[in-house]
């Protein structure tokens, strides 16, 4: 009888023991992790993506890839990770503009729901946007930026964006409004066109993620006249902040990490706890700030909470600007 008995309980043992691997495994090694990028190799997005992804896939102890799925601005892979299935495999690496930014200025068009639609992950980095001038500009500071726009707004009052729709764009509208000048939004198509045209004089200043102008300014083509982060930009140590210049301006574009809605919490939490890890490293870190990025690292309820700030921060002065995207 005790033989049977024992025998029970070793069966029972060993039962709870198979279940608990069984539930166990996924944490392990859930076959690999794909992080879906919205835009081409090169890209800053892609940039960080892959140095985040071969650390997570040391932390993680599985495969993580990274898959480029460009166009729409990014809104082709939001719409691919929110129809993944939500088994924690599948992440999206995507900028503010395709989850604060466009449900205003594509309002009634996007196929998805940034916030019913994904899981926040982790918020991975902050980065700069500024105002910058060509050298051909006679204004040295801000306010004798300010001051030379207004004294002719038909031919000093132009900026230049790298894409209408885009946060530097949008920036500009914002600054315009607090500095009470009439500024004429100049879009062009990608970074390296609106900087030639800001460089050779084509056009007379330009909103732009702050990293984007720095071999303009180097070769002393272009000036940084202010940047809207809460800080100083550590690429351009010299120039000041608009709140330091008398303008409640802070803009705050970032990076961060999403999962389709429905991800289960434990797998949520080991891609966030992998994730912050990576940022935290020394190496990586580093590597982040030589690429004009400010690391942050926060986790999934601050990036839930950032997501809802911008997503009213942004909707005035787009709603201002009166831009439609198509």
């Amino acid at each position: 009888m005790t033989t049977a008995l024992t025998r029970r309980r070793f069966a029972a043992l060993a039962g709870a023991a198979l279940a608990l691997a069984a539930g166990a495994a996924p944490a392990q090694d859930s076959g690999t992790v794909r992080i879906i990028v919205g835009y081409p190799a090169g890209a800053t997005s892609d940039s960080l993506a892959r140095v985040l992804a071969e650390h997570m896939q040391r932390t993680l102890k599985q495969t993580v890839i990274v898959e480029n799925k460009a166009g729409a601005g990014g809104r082709i892979a939001n719409e691919l990770v929110k129809a993944a299935p939500a088994d924690g495999n599948t992440l999206l690496m995507t900028p503010v503009a395709t989850m604060a930014i466009f449900p205003h200025s594509y309002a009634g068009q996007l196929r998805y729901d940034p916030v019913k639609d994904f899981a926040p992950v982790a918020h991975l980095s902050n980065f700069q946007v500024g105002l910058g001038v060509g050298s051909a500009v006679p204004a040295k500071t801000l306010a004798e930026y300010v001051a030379w726009a207004k004294a002719d707004p038909t031919k000093n009052g132009f900026y230049a964006s790298a894409a209408p729709g885009s946060i530097p764009h949008f920036f500009g509208v914002m600054f315009a409004k607090s500095a009470g000048l009439t500024l004429t939004h100049v879009p062009y198509k990608g970074t390296a066109a609106a900087m030639t045209a800001v460089g050779g004089g084509e056009v007379s200043a330009i909103s732009t993620v702050a990293a984007d102008i720095r071999s303009l300014v180097t070769a002393g083509k272009a000036r940084l006249l202010a940047v809207a982060g809460e800080q100083r930009d550590a690429g351009f140590p010299d120039v000041p902040t608009f709140r330091e210049l008398g303008y409640d301006l802070v803009a705050r574009p970032w990076y961060a990490l999403f999962a389709p809605a429905g991800t289960p919490p434990a797998a949520v939490d080991r891609l966030s706890k992998a994730a912050m890890a990576a940022i935290a490293d020394p190496a990586l870190h580093k590597r982040l700030v030589d690429m004009g990025l400010e690391p942050t690292g926060l986790g999934p309820e601050r990036l839930g909470a950032i997501l809802k700030e911008d997503l009213e921060r942004w909707g005035p002065p787009i709603r201002a600007s009166g831009f439609k995207g198509d």
